[in-house]
């Protein structure tokens, strides 16, 4: 488990902690007009890979592939650290987003393999407050590395950690038996790959490439087709990347809209919660880090609680469902802030947020998984971790959109003397003083207007968590007790059988 916490928190981290260096990585390799490539190639790539890295797991063994992937990251990490201009920066993130897909999606699978079902719950909370914590702490972290020394060391600090995780693993983790051979399912794993491809880029530049240009217009048309003929292909592959059986269980398809919508929300606030505190309330990058440890300590103590309560199977949607309706209320609580709520104030707001950001990712992965044979339960942990990839993306695009088009509209009519820019909310700071506080209840209002647009997302997440009913037998889908593929029995349980002695006290 140490390990694996390790490798979750590199592969989070490197998500999240180039953002504040940005500005020093463009200045110092001359690249501003491509800069943001620089975040997208690893979310892009990372998103991209991770149905193949599922799948492969499912048929050659987890262990090798996640030494194999948690090599390739560190290699593209040094890498990053080296590079001299843009462009070579931009590959060794495509590299390093490769094998953070690789390591995160097959963590997910690993928990499977060696958890008890009624215990995986318990186990996945873990990892999921790793990935909180490392939303909030990345940018931080970026920035201390950026002004203290150097933001090349934003990638080189992977290498001692990842190395330590690396030699963990290959020491802890048990060997499990291969699945099924059969043919790699070339079409399909570029079908899913183009179509991550697709959806990342629309949401990453879609408003700046403009929502209605023949480019973003384009790739919506491209992404639509493909995904039309990938269920064609997945039908005839002997080892589809995406089986076409979980396309009809319930809870692998509403879980995967959950975890969408849920991921959505929580990126929504993790990405800009810190832009408000900074330019509303004037804190630094730091600072905005310390107002939100209430968000952080809440997300970590529900991720525990709900891990310990997902033990008892038939409480899985009581514990979803509570989540989804804290996070709503977070969500309507965060609406009120341009009302101008005091300190106080809004460390209860960002507790409440937290409690229900934590309750959901890890219930949600262990709700698919339990509902899965053995076999599949690496392809399952993709389609959640693909889904949740996706929502991230599409909820910081979303939002960032309905931010900027608000502020805008309430900050028309400002002069535009010294450098303030209506579009910009970072330039409030070139207004006159006496001008500057009209500016900064503008910015407010569309924050908290772009909560207010967001919150449906989650209400329509619980309205799906309504119609889940999870089971603790694996390979079964709750709602009629099958899901097109039979229950894996329990003596043939390759995913958890011991290749050897030693492996088998590992276990």
């Amino acid at each position: 488990m140490s390990a694996l916490i390790l490798a979750v928190l590199l592969a989070a981290l490197d998500q999240t902690i180039v953002s504040t260096a940005l500005p020093r990585i463009a200045q110092d390799l001359n690249g501003f007009d491509d800069i943001a490539w620089v975040s997208a190639a690893y979310l892009l790539a990372s998103t991209a890979v991770t149905p193949l890295w599922g799948k492969l797991g499912d048929m050659y063994g987890r262990k090798r592939l996640y030494l194999a992937s948690t090599s390739v990251f560190l290699i593209a990490s040094v890498a990053c650290g080296l590079a001299q201009n843009l462009p070579e920066l931009i590959g060794a993130r495509v590299l390093q987003g490769i094998g953070g897909g690789g390591m995160i999606v097959l963590t997910f699978g690993l928990v499977g393999d060696i958890v008890a079902p009624a215990e995986r719950g318990r186990y996945q909370g873990m990892f999921g407050s790793v990935y909180g914590v490392a939303s909030i702490v990345g940018p931080l972290l970026g920035g201390v590395f950026t002004d203290q020394l150097s933001w090349r060391w934003a990638f080189l600090i992977n290498l001692p950690v990842g190395i330590v995780a690396l030699a963990l693993a290959a020491r802890a983790l048990p060997a499990a038996a291969r699945g099924a051979k059969a043919r790699i399912d070339y079409a399909g794993a570029t079908l899913l790959a183009s179509i991550a491809t697709g959806l990342v880029l629309v949401t990453s530049f879609g408003e700046r490439w403009g929502w209605g240009s023949p480019s973003i217009v384009g790739l919506i048309v491209a992404t639509v087709a493909l995904a039309a003929a990938l269920i064609p292909v997945e039908r005839r592959a002997a080892a589809p990347v995406l089986p076409p059986a979980m396309l009809g269980s319930r809870t692998v398809v509403f879980s995967s809209l959950i975890a969408f919508l849920a991921n959505a929300a929580m990126f929504s606030v993790l990405v800009y919660l810190p832009t408000y505190l900074q330019i509303v309330h004037g804190v630094s990058a730091t600072l905005s880090g310390i107002h939100l440890l209430p968000l952080v300590a809440g997300l970590v103590v529900s991720q525990s609680l709900a891990g310990r309560w997902a033990a008892h199977v038939e409480r899985l949607r009581t514990i979803l469902l509570s989540g989804l309706a804290a996070n709503l209320a977070g969500l309507l609580l965060l609406a009120t802030l341009g009302n101008g709520p005091g300190t106080l104030v809004l460390s209860a707001y960002f507790l409440i947020t937290g409690i229900g950001i934590g309750m959901v990712p890890m219930v949600v992965m262990t709700t698919v998984q339990n509902s899965v044979p053995a076999a599949d339960i690496g392809a399952a942990s993709a389609v959640v971790t693909f889904s949740r990839s996706i929502g991230a993306a599409f909820g910081v695009a979303v939002f960032g959109t309905l931010l900027n088009a608000g502020f805008a509209d309430r900050a028309r009519g400002l002069p535009t003397d010294g450098g303030f820019d209506a579009a910009r909310p970072d330039t409030v700071g070139h207004l006159p003083a006496a001008l500057r506080d009209t500016a900064l209840d503008a910015f407010a209002h569309a924050t908290a207007a772009g909560y207010l647009w967001i919150a449906p997302a989650l209400a329509l997440g619980i309205v799906l968590a309504l119609f889940l009913k999870p089971s603790g037998k694996p390979g079964t889908d709750g709602e009629d007790g099958k899901d097109g593929r039979a229950a894996a029995p329990a003596a043939q349980d390759t995913s958890r059988a011991p290749a050897s002695e030693e492996n088998a006290a590992a276990v």
